[in-house]
């Protein structure tokens, strides 16, 4: 298994420890450095001594709300990204939070899911032009922004739900992903479904990537550098990579 660097480094603010632990290990596990913060104070220490590429601010805060802490985060970085996360869901403060800067709003609660997409969205609209918004692994491509999906240069017809599971899957490539997680980031947490619906779903998605009829190549050449990349880890879960 390779070693991959962080997507982004993300300052976690929020003076609630379950929300604040939920999401620095699922931001983690999603493929991000982790740095949180229970308070103002604590986020302007972490910002002294490491860069931060977005901040995910609790409005909410013991020693000064959120726009306050980010008025003085954009002392030290002009440009950081800031997304506002919190329970109060009144109109008045989503305008403040964007009036005064905020670049995305998300109320409690939420979807890890919706976060992590969420906060993807505001770094692609942040960072340079250059970055993409393409998923990229072996022969296999995914847009974020268009949905659409190929492979060997053949396009792929996805369901929204088979979309999902496989962004989730080249996101966390070459990692072995559990069935409990999968069900997690794909169908959320408030969905109540069997797990068994899991299985269904990879089997719909090896027949469309994995297959080389359906991806109409039917020269035997061809057809043959079209390995598996879903790959099945027994009693544990599912993992994307190629031939070993």
């Amino acid at each position: 298994m390779t070693d991959k660097q962080p997507e982004a480094t993300i300052l976690v603010v929020d003076d609630e420890p379950s929300i604040r632990e939920l999401l620095s290990a699922s931001l983690r596990f999603a493929g991000f450095d982790v740095l949180a913060a229970a308070d103002g104070r604590e986020a302007l220490d972490h910002q002294s001594g490491t860069h931060i590429d977005i901040a995910v601010l609790d409005i909410m805060l013991p020693d000064a709300d959120g726009f306050t802490i980010l008025r003085r985060l954009r002392e030290h970085d002009p440009e950081l990204p800031v997304l506002f996360l919190t329970a109060r869901d009144d109109v008045k403060d989503k305008i403040q939070g964007l009036t005064v800067g905020g670049d995305d709003y998300i109320t409690k609660p939420f979807s890890l899911e919706e976060v992590v997409a969420r906060i993807r969205a505001v770094l692609r609209r942040t960072r340079p032009s250059g970055e993409s918004a393409v998923l990229r692994y072996a022969d296999l491509e995914l847009n974020e922004e268009t949905y659409d999906v190929s492979r060997a240069g053949r396009n792929v017809d996805l369901s929204p739900t088979e979309f999902k599971l496989l962004r989730y899957l080249m996101i966390n490539s070459e990692r072995v992903v559990s069935k409990m997680q999968i069900l997690d980031h794909v169908w959320d947490y408030d969905w109540e479904g069997e797990i068994s619906i899991v299985e269904s779903y990879i089997s719909y998605l090896r027949r469309k990537i994995d297959s080389p009829d359906a991806l109409g190549i039917t020269d035997p050449a061809k057809a043959k550098a079209i390995v598996p990349l879903i790959h099945t880890k027994r009693g544990i879960g599912y993992v994307l990579r190629g031939a070993r």
